[in-house]
């Protein structure tokens, strides 16, 4: 007996990661070039995937991707005060993962293992490292 094995995420899922990760961009002021390059498609790719009948499928990277930033997201919210938590990705940062660069681009350029990188950093600083 063979089993198939499935590399797409349910559709439920997806639209779920779509939903947070668009809300997530609207916080941020993000423009649409800003939200596609963080999750790794075009900029027509994500107009229609921030729609609740976008049916298209999301790649294993995308919905990496979309976690990590939502967790980020979570970290800021719990470490800064508004409206810094909301306009950190876009300010110019001199820490040392962004060399005096703003988070987004950093992680754009960077892609996945930047995003974590930075997720991973914000969380440190959240535990006082």
């Amino acid at each position: 007996m063979k089993v198939k094995v499935q590399n797409r995420a349910a559709p439920d899922v997806q639209s779920v990661a779509l939903k947070a990760f668009s809300r997530i961009a609207e916080a941020w002021s993000l423009t649409a070039a800003e939200a596609a390059g963080l999750a790794d498609m075009s900029e027509s790719t994500w107009k229609r995937a921030r729609k609740p009948e976008f049916a298209g499928d999301l790649t294993q990277d995308q919905l990496l991707r979309l976690s990590a930033l939502v967790g980020l997201y979570k970290s800021l919210e719990l470490y800064f005060n508004p409206p810094i938590a909301t306009q950190w990705v876009k300010l110019a940062n001199q820490g040392p993962e962004f060399e005096g660069e703003r988070p987004v681009d950093v992680m754009i350029r960077g892609g996945l293992p930047k995003i974590i990188r930075v997720r991973t950093y914000v969380d440190a600083l959240r535990g006082g490292v």
